[in-house]
């Protein structure tokens, strides 16, 4: 299971190490690498967050535990590459002008938005630990409920942002759709029926 958990983390990493050769240069991000990797971070983040979703219906569908093992090293990858998206857009965009993100929140819904989004994630981030989740009972899954809504916030987050694209936007939000709609109870109780005759055929196969 910890090579499973470092192969992970790798595969995790390499849009980091993408990134900091694009910062020093190494890597062609055309005309604006500013404006590029501040969009390459945001995306990340958002393909990180649906990742994470897909533990739980990866758990149901194979029965194999080592997804859900993963699934907390996902998320704190999500607010990671969050947390280094809106770095991005301070350094690289905002020139670490404070009073210009004021102004930003407040005339772009964009801006808003993902503000919004990675504020939800922080208390995600700070509560991961299992120290948290005794302290918290049951109130720590209520919590860690939020992800649905941070979810649908990113998605709108980057429908403002590549208005332009709708075809890259599809790209997430269809995943994300089907990603939520197996959080309905009548889907989720389908899937634990399905799963036992398709054990029992691959046994016989």
């Amino acid at each position: 299971m910890l090579l499973w958990r470092l192969a992970v983390a790798a595969v995790a990493s390499l849009p980091f190490w993408y990134a900091i050769a694009g910062a020093a240069g190494a890597v062609d991000l055309g005309v604006d690498p500013g404006k590029e990797l501040t969009l390459l971070l945001g995306q990340v983040a958002l393909a990180e967050l649906l990742v994470t979703l897909a533990m739980t219906p990866l758990r149901q569908i194979t029965a194999w535990a080592g997804w859900l093992r993963v699934r907390r090293q996902l998320g704190l990858w999500t607010f990671f590459y969050a947390t280094l998206h809106g770095l991005a857009f301070l350094a690289f965009l905002l020139g670490w002008q404070w009073a210009d993100l004021w102004r930003e929140i407040a005339e772009r819904p964009y801006v808003l938005v993902g503000s919004l989004a990675w504020l939800g994630l922080l208390p995600l981030a700070l509560t991961s630990y299992k120290a948290a989740m005794r302290k918290l009972g049951k109130r720590w899954k209520t919590l860690h409920q939020l992800i649905y809504l941070i979810a649908a916030l990113a998605l709108l987050h980057m429908l403002w942002v590549v208005r332009a694209d709708m075809t890259q936007w599809l790209l997430y939000a269809l995943p994300a759709a089907l990603l939520l709609a197996w959080r309905v109870p009548a889907v989720s109780t389908w899937i634990v029926a399905w799963r036992g005759p398709m054990k029992k055929l691959a046994k016989n196969s």
